[in-house]
């Protein structure tokens, strides 16, 4: 094993209080490492193998700033930088690694116990820190969140960002409160035995304070991606790119602890190696998971409903654990908002969620009108449990013009219609920030560049990007404080009026979800769907002796259900147009007879039922 493999990248302060520096330099024949001291010291870096360039300092104290001086005269931050206190143009930082866990017990959730939060550091809070988190971590207990999900932490330029734009990805963003701010949020969850997922960006890097093309071919003009220049993962040079995305998710498991990684749209991750990077990150993850015995997963995000990205890794796929699923929140959307612009042109349907529920992917083989050809692949091995199901989540709220909510664009009883539609189904659910209570600021698109010729061409790009769903209405400045502000949630409205209501709903939702097992273990053979006429669904589950079964109606005026329902007695458990909720005041019956029923169900709800333990169980 060569020396440089055996070295961590970046600066890692050792036991005796000495410092290794380690860098990927292909560029260059030398590399200065300027230490930022009372006076300069300037250090020349020993080459190694593979253009790796290596310095031992004897003795180095934490918050010690250094740079690499390139030959060319350049003074860059280091590539590995664990921070960058002075911004993304700045000198890094060492950092010390030392922090009093206290969750050597904690093995992590399974994902038939996973309900996820996605929240965004900067807007969950007025404060905007991974510290003022914590005191909110009892609510979202107490709701029935079991694992938060963290919009990307890499460091990026300004204060405001959604996180898409890092290029420091072993440093967390400084704003935020830094390293030491991120550990003690996790330890904090852990204690309160929730999980922690993060969402990575390796198909792209910002491009303001971007430098790592002047160190080596990190990146390919083979290919292109939306957002900027496309990784080199299968060029020349590409064993070490790849070293450096894998050490970086490796980085955020263990010296943070973080549970799960959500990674960003890997259809824009080209690789056409014999040997894919994400089934070699895949392996190295699991590898790490086995070794810490803790439950570990890779969570992607892929808009082709690619089923290879689920299938075990000796099967040909990446073997990874869950895939987000835009097509039963493009399903859900679409029915209840009657919008048909761009995507959601492919939807709209009953079907199209029927489909949703039975599979997870609606488009798997079948003729997209939006794209043009076919889309999608359908996968025997996956189960509900590899799909992350959605109704909102910050690419389908902050990528619409104004950003606006589904609690501005629907009534009060659509919003408990599609609450009940994705927590009574089996898919791993997950809600985005302030969802639970219906919070009405929305959620937009901002930025905080310092390049006047980038922050003019986001602001067009902004623009242009909603050409496509003809949406008119002003788009918010990206670069303007205003917006970030606008952003930010209204803890304040959970405790009154109909907020209140709603939050009290999840609740229950969340609480009868994990007491029946139909709704939170089924799989895909132990369910019955069956359309109900003029516009309904009836969803029946069972798993050993629960069994469960839901009528929901999307009309917009009260419609009428027949249907045939598996033998029994079965008792109402939930009804969304309950007094309680705020509702109009129950329609159906409190209780239901197996086989033919027949009754009316109020517009925009829906209705739950449990068969009687006593009552006689079919196949």
């Amino acid at each position: 094993m060569s020396l440089s493999s055996e070295l961590r990248l970046g600066a890692n302060l050792m036991s005796d209080g000495s410092c290794s520096f380690l860098v990927w330099c292909p560029h260059h024949s030398a590399v200065t490492l300027e230490l930022c001291l009372s006076h300069a010291e300037k250090l020349e870096m020993t080459p190694l193998d593979n253009s790796y360039f290596h310095c031992f300092v004897p003795h180095a104290e934490p918050g010690m700033l250094y740079s690499y001086a390139l030959p060319n005269g350049a003074k860059r931050p280091d590539p590995a930088s664990k921070a960058q206190p002075q911004g993304v143009h700045g000198p890094s930082q060492v950092c010390r690694e030392f922090f009093q866990w206290t969750d050597s017990s904690w093995r992590g959730l399974s994902l038939a116990e996973t309900v996820l939060y996605e929240l965004h550091v900067g807007t969950f809070t007025p404060e905007g820190t991974l510290d003022a988190i914590v005191p909110r971590l009892p609510a979202l207990k107490a709701l029935g969140i079991t694992t938060i999900e963290l919009m990307p932490l890499a460091q990026f330029p300004g204060e405001r960002n959604w996180g898409y734009d890092g290029v420091y990805l072993f440093a967390v963003q400084d704003s935020y409160g830094g390293r030491d701010g991120l550990k003690r949020l996790v330890n904090a969850c852990h204690e309160q035995g929730i999980a922690v997922a993060l969402d990575v960006v390796y198909n792209h890097l910002g491009p303001e304070g971007n430098y790592l093309s002047e160190f080596g071919p990190y990146f390919t003009d083979c290919y292109n991606t939306p957002w900027g220049e496309a990784v080199n993962f299968d060029g020349p040079y590409s064993e070490e790119v790849r070293r450096f995305f894998t050490e970086n998710a490796l980085h955020w498991l263990t010296d943070f602890h973080i549970d799960a990684l959500r990674l960003d749209a890997i259809h824009a991750i080209i690789d056409v190696s014999t040997r894919r990077f994400l089934e070699e990150l895949g392996e190295r993850i699991d590898s790490l998971a086995l070794r810490l015995n803790r439950k570990i997963h890779i969570i992607a995000e892929n808009d082709r409903n690619d089923s290879r990205v689920l299938l075990p890794r000796e099967s040909g796929g990446y073997g990874f654990a869950a895939q987000w699923n835009d097509d039963f929140h493009h399903s859900v959307h679409a029915l209840l908002t009657g919008e048909r612009q761009g995507y959601y042109g492919d939807f709209g349907g009953v079907q199209h969620l029927a489909k949703a529920l039975r599979e997870g992917y609606v488009y798997s083989g079948q003729y997209s009108q939006f794209r043009r050809r076919r889309e999608g692949s359908f996968s025997e091995a996956s189960t509900p449990k590899n799909f992350v199901n959605f109704i909102q989540d910050h690419d389908q709220v902050g990528n619409r013009a104004q950003g606006e909510r589904l609690s501005q664009l629907v009534n009060f009883e659509s919003l408990k219609l599609a609450a009940g539609l994705l927590l009574l189904s089996p898919f791993v659910p997950m809600l985005f920030m302030g969802e639970e209570y219906g919070e009405t600021a929305p959620f937009q698109y901002f930025v905080s560049h310092t390049d006047e010729n980038l922050i003019e061409s986001v602001r067009k790009g902004r623009r242009s990007e909603f050409e496509k769903f003809d949406w008119r209405a002003d788009v918010p400045d990206p670069q303007s404080a205003d917006t970030f502000l606008r952003s930010k949630l209204h803890w304040e409205c959970r405790d009154h009026g109909h907020h209140q209501k709603q939050l009290r709903f999840y609740a229950e939702l969340l609480r009868i979800r994990k007491a029946s097992p139909s709704l939170s273990h089924s799989g895909r053979d132990e369910c019955a769907i069956c359309l109900i006429e003029p516009g309904g669904l009836m969803v029946e589950r069972w798993h050993e002796h629960d069994r469960t079964v839901a009528f929901f109606n999307f009309q917009s005026a009260t419609a009428p259900v027949n249907s045939s329902l598996s033998p029994g007695i079965w008792q109402k458990i939930l009804d969304s147009t309950d007094q309680q909720w705020n509702g109009p005041g129950c329609a159906a019956p409190s209780e239901l007879q197996g086989g033919n029923v027949s009754f009316q169900l109020p517009a925009r709800s829906f209705a739950l039922f449990k068969q009687s333990e006593e009552a006689p169980v079919s196949g």
